[in-house]
């Protein structure tokens, strides 16, 4: 199994709106996709900004481009991020799973 991480900051006071985009656009989109396994959105507020980590689980790095496009490594961005993110980090980071426990 492979995660793919994402990150990106938003003004604290859109927090709750991108929340609800981050569920209702952007989770579907991501389990739509043939070989996607979960989806967790993270979110920790510091100061007047609030952070939100996307932890995507994938079968494998061909799931991932289905998703993506050929360089997985490149970050998606939906039209609506323009919104909400103050900036536009560029990559994703990839790691192999290589332990488990729970659900």
């Amino acid at each position: 199994m492979i995660v793919r991480i994402w990150h990106g900051r938003v003004p604290a006071e859109k927090a709750a709106r991108y929340r609800h985009f981050l569920n209702a656009r952007a989770i579907p989109d991501y389990r739509s996709v043939p070989g996607n396994i979960s989806v967790r959105i993270l979110e920790r507020h510091d100061g007047d900004v609030a952070h939100f980590i996307c932890l995507t689980m994938w079968e494998s790095m061909a799931a991932i481009r289905a998703f993506a496009g050929e360089d997985a490594e490149v970050a998606k961005y939906y039209p609506e991020d323009r919104e909400f993110l103050l900036e536009f980090e560029p990559h994703v980071q990839h790691y192999e799973s290589v332990g488990h426990a729970g659900e």
